[in-house]
Order: structure tokens, then C-alpha cells, then sequence
């Protein structure tokens, strides 16, 4: 007697017209059913149309069961216009409500404990409303919490505005150093981890689903064993003959601290995995690694020792830094890790690749439990390391080692054979410390001075003057702006011999950490002619810089001026 058509977006209308002219009158009479997604699955957004007056005129509205809004049509009183305009209202009202449906919540100083408290899992990404970073994650962000909020159980995804002056105590808290940072939230906030899984809405949602699951998932069969240890990755498996004792839960406590690093399975038949002695009962712990020995077994449960077989067993004797994604995990894993770096640049593709490459790691099997990670770099894939190091192309092949107090040494155009010569020499402390610098300039004659790494020291600290550096970054916007402002005050001290202001582009020049902090750009400090340094954080006017020079400055008789070179 009727027809039922279902509507999800106001395209339908220019379907729907066509289809009204044809038909007889008789078939439009009918019960038409509006579904809105989602109606059924908890959320209630139907009601917006309970307060729609019902019409005795040419329909009535009502909520069926089934999350469906009945319109019933009667032909008495309603036209084929009018049809056709209900149609339309209906089909464009629900693409209204989830326009305005946000699942990312928004959380500040004022109610940010008070959630977190009430959640088991909760991740908050704290954000920067300039940050370009953010405004592309931003609808990812809101993909993922969309569809995670109908995970069982849904997962809540939040954030913070940290530019917020209110909530910037929030972004200490949570050590935020930069935009976006995610962290993770278990247990009420008790369990604090940062998220280090993809970007893009559907890794967002698989990565989480993981972390807010079991921290370790039990291997029943080898399909089992082969999805979570794969062949690109570091998996970790305990093999225990019950699930049960103080080793299996020793084992669970390490699976949930470092379960954001590694995926975690457990087992009670070790003939499941892929590797390594089938016949064992345990307990012992797998460590299954796509480098070096491919596994590797570990018997003490202590938690610290089994945190430390892991960090330990989970990085390369060599880490291979090129163009392969598959290794950039754990290239990132050598830099966050704490011991001295030795990083070797070579042409994969040169003649001598395989010889240098079998020397280099024989030397890092000897140095690997002294403190020191190796990492071998193509040079294809290494121009960002060039720059921060100040190398070049016709120095490769090459080894240089960065402590972590920031002191460097270098050796270029290596053969292989000497390889192991100067690794030996750096640890016998026979090797001179290398600083990265500019060329010192020729001619300097700008009010503005150019200080390099080489030309720091004899400028700053020993030239008796009053100086006032500028640590700046060429790509620095807040550097431009106060180009001109420095260039100013360097104007008015010109007939002022004990004075220098000057400037050294901190990414291009190597700098005494230990006496300069330099955090961000700009960064100025102030040396005066005694030796007192002084950090500038006033503002960045030339009456507030030349009124803070004028305070630190020491008076220098002029005749015990020394000459300016410069």
C-alpha cells in the first residue's frame, strides 16, 4: 500500500523529485522513515525533534523503536510540493545534528583533574591554536574520537589549548616541550605515557585500541604468534607453564610500563612462536628483533632486570640510518638513548661500503657494553645530519661522536683500517674535541658583529669588552624582527669602544652549553668586560636594551682599553 524511503543526506532531494512526479497519488501516501546514524547505539539525537510541533494538517511526526522518525503523510492535505519540501527538511536536518557533533573534548585548567580522575584511559593532546602541526592533526584527531567513541569500551580523546596562559601549569605538569604532544592517561591520571602512534585518523584508532586493551595478549596458535611478532618489528613474549606466580605478573607490570614501546604476547606453549627453543616450558622471556640474532631468551624476572634486557636487546649493534622506514624507529630509539653516539657516514653504494661497514661494526661489537651506540648513515639520506654537525660531502667516509654534554670529535676520509685506531684513541682521551664553526669572517665591519664558533671565545671572553650576543636561527621569525632593533643599539654604541653587540647563528656554530643556555631563538646574553654573564629577558625595544647594557656594563679605563680589531 506504501513505500519506505530512507534518507542519509540532503543529495537525495534531487533523486527524490523526479521519482515524486512519476508515481501516482495514491503511492505517495505513505509513512516515510528518516533514520539518523548513531540513534540506536546510545546517543539520543532525535531530540531536537521532540519539540517539533506535531501537524494535523498534512503530517504527523513520530519516533519509532527502531530509530527511525516516522513521517506520516496525508494526501488529503499535502501537495507533491509539500512532499518534496518535508523530504528535503528531513533529509538535510541530521547531516545538521553531526555537523555539530564534536568527540574530541575540550578540557582546561578548570575541569581537566576532575575528568581525567573519573577515566581509566583517556588520551589529551595539549596544542597551540598558531601551531601548523596541530591544525593538520586537528581532523584527524576528530575522526579517530568519532569512531573510538563506539569502541566497547569507547575511548575518550581530549585536549588542551597550552597557549592558554590559565593552562600552561597543565603543560609543565605534563612536560610538554612542543606542539602537538599526546600523552596517554591511565588509571585516574595515575599513569602518565606519551603516545607515539601515527597521525592519521585510522592509526590513531588502531594504535589505541591496542593501549587501552590487555598490555600483554595470550599466543594460542602461530597465526597467533605471527601477528603480534611480525617481521619489522621488536616483540617481546613470555613463555610460562601457567599464568600464574610471581614471574607472570612481573612480566604483566613490565608489559604495561613499556607497552606505548614494544607489543607484548604471552604463551604457554612456546611450539607456537617462530623462533628459538620449542621444547621449553619456562618461565623464560623471547625477545624477537629483525636484526643481530633474530631472538634472544632471558630468565630473571626482577623488574628492572627485565627492563633492562629489553632496552638493552631491543637496539642494533648497528643502527642503520637510511632512506628505509623501516628502520627510522630505531633510529629514533638511538638518539633517545643516553649513552656517548658514534655515527659513521658513508656512500652506501662506494666500493669500499662493505669493508668499511664490516669494520665499523667489529669495533662496535668490542665499545657496545662501554657506554657508546653506533649508528652507520648513508649519505643519500643524511643531509639533516650534515647541517646540525657542520660536515661536508668530500670529508665522507667519516666517524664523529657526540657526548652528551654536547663535546664532539671527528675523523674524516677514514679507510677502513683505521677505524679501530681511532676508536681507541677517543677512549684513551688522545683525540682533540671538534667544534663546529663558520668561517671567520674577513671583513666585520657592520655595527652589528658576526661572532663564530671559532672566533667566540677570543671575542666574548678574553677581548676585555662589554658584549651583548645574540643567539639567532636564520629561519627565525622573532630573529628578523629584532635584527633591526639590535642593529640600532649597535648604532648607538659605535663611538663607544668597550661595547660590542653582536650575533652568531647558533644552528651553524657550535656553543658552550655549559655557559650559554640556549633553549629557543632568540637568545641574548651579556658578557661584560669582567667576565659576568647575564641573560636578557627584558623586552626587545632598543630603550629597554640599552637601559639593561648600561646597568651590566663595567666602565673600562681607556687606557687599558684593549685594541678593537674588529
Amino acid at each position: 500500500m506504501g513505500e519506505k524511503t530512507q534518507i542519509s543526506s540532503a543529495n537525495h532531494c534531487h533523486t527524490i523529485a523526479p521519482q515524486l512526479r512519476k508515481k501516482p497519488i495514491r503511492t505517495i501516501a505513505a509513512t516515510i522513515h528518516i533514520h539518523l546514524d548513531g540513534a540506536s547505539s546510545g546517543r539520543d539525537p532525535m531530540n531536537k525533534f521532540k519539540t517539533l510541533p506535531q501537524t494535523q494538517n498534512c503530517c504527523a511526526i513520530s519516533k519509532a523503536t527502531t530509530g527511525f522518525v516516522e513521517l506520516g503523510v496525508s494526501m488529503a492535505n499535502c501537495d507533491r510540493f509539500s512532499i518534496l519540501i518535508l523530504l528535503c527538511l528531513f533529509a538535510w536536518l541530521p547531516t545538521q545534528i553531526f555537523a555539530e557533533k564534536k568527540f574530541v573534548l575540550t578540557l582546561d585548567h578548570s575541569n581537566f583533574s576532575d575528568t581525567v580522575a573519573k577515566h581509566s584511559f583517556i588520551v589529551v593532546e595539549f596544542y597551540a591554536p598558531w601551531c601548523g602541526h596541530c591544525m593538520k592533526l586537528a581532523p584527524e584527531y576528530e575522526k579517530a574520537a568519532a569512531n573510538l567513541s563506539s569502541h566497547d569500551p569507547p575511548v575518550l580523546l581530549a585536549k588542551v589549548d597550552a597557549n592558554v596562559e590559565k593552562n600552561k601549569e597543565l603543560a609543565t605538569e605534563f612536560q610538554v616541550q612542543g606542539f602537538p604532544t599526546i600523552k596517554i592517561l591511565r588509571n585516574g591520571g595515575k599513569v602518565v605515557q606519551d603516545y607515539k602512534g601515527p597521525r592519521e585518523a585510522n592509526g590513531i584508532v588502531d594504535y589505541l585500541k591496542k593501549q587501552s586493551g590487555p598490555a600483554t595478549a595470550e599466543i594460542k596458535s602461530a597465526d597467533d604468534a605471527s601477528v603480534l611478532i611480525g617481521q619489522n618489528k621488536v616483540a617481546i613474549v613470555g613463555v610460562f607453564p601457567k599464568f600464574s606466580g610471581e614471574e607472570f605478573e612481573n612480566f604483566k607490570a613490565l608489559a604495561e610500563k613499556l607497552r606505548s614501546e614494544y607489543d607484548f604476547g604471552h604463551t604457554l606453549d612456546a611450539k607456537h612462536l617462530p623462533r628459538g627453543e620449542s621444547s621449553v616450558t619456562g618461565p623464560v622471556v623471547r625477545l624477537f628483533k629483525p636484526f643481530d640474532e633474530l631472538f634472544v631468551d632471558f630468565r630473571d624476572f626482577h623488574v628492572e632486570a627485565l627492563e633492562k634486557f629489553v632496552e638493552e636487546s631491543s637496539v642494533p649493534v648497528v643502527t642503520v640510518f637510511n632512506n628505509d622506514p623501516i628502520n627510522h624507529p630505531f633510529v629514533m630509539k638511538f638518539f633517545d638513548s643516553q649513552n656517548v653516539k658514534a655515527l659513521m657516514f658513508i656512500n652506501f653504494t662506494a666500493d669500499t661500503a662493505d669493508s668499511l661497514k664490516l669494520k665499523y661494526r667489529e669495533s662496535a661489537e668490542q665499545y657496545k657494553q662501554h657506554g657508546i651506540s653506533f649508528l652507520l648513515g648513508d649519505i643519500e639520506a643524511s643531509e639533516g645530519a650534515f647541517q646540525y654537525f657542520g660536515l661536508k660531502q668530500n670529508q665522507v667516509p667519516l666517524i664523529v661522536i657526540q657526548r652528551n654534554d654536547g663535546t664532539k670529535f671527528l675523523k674524516t676520509n677514514l679507510e677502513p683500517d683505521q677505524i679501530a685506531t681511532w676508536l681507541k684513541a677517543y677512549k684513551d682521551g688522545n683525540v682533540e674535541p671538534y667544534k663546529k664553526s663558520e668561517p671567520i669572517p674577513e671583513v666585520n665591519n657592520e655595527p652589528v658583529k658576526v661572532i663564530v664558533g671559532d672566533s667566540l671565545h677570543d671575542i666574548v671572553f678574553t677581548s676585555g669588552k662589554n658584549v651583548l650576543l645574540e643567539f639567532y636561527a636564520p629561519w627565525c621569525g622573532h630573529c628578523k624582527k629584532l635584527a633591526p632593533i639590535l642593529e640600532e643599539v649597535a648604532v648607538s654604541y659605535q663611538s663607544t669602544s668597550d661595547v660590542i653587540i653582536a650575533k652568531l647563528d647558533a644552528t651553524a656554530n657550535d656553543i658552550p652549553r655549559e655557559t650559554f643556555d640556549v633553549q629557543g631563538y632568540p637568545t641574548v646574553y651579556f658578557s661584560s668586560a669582567s667576565g659576568k654573564i647575564s641573560r636578557y629577558d627584558g623586552n626587545r625595544t632598543k630603550e629597554d636594551i640599552i637601559d639593561f647594557i648600561e646597568k651590566k656594563r663595567d666602565k673600562v679605563d681607556k687606557q687599558k682599553q684593549v685594541k678593537d680589531e674588529l
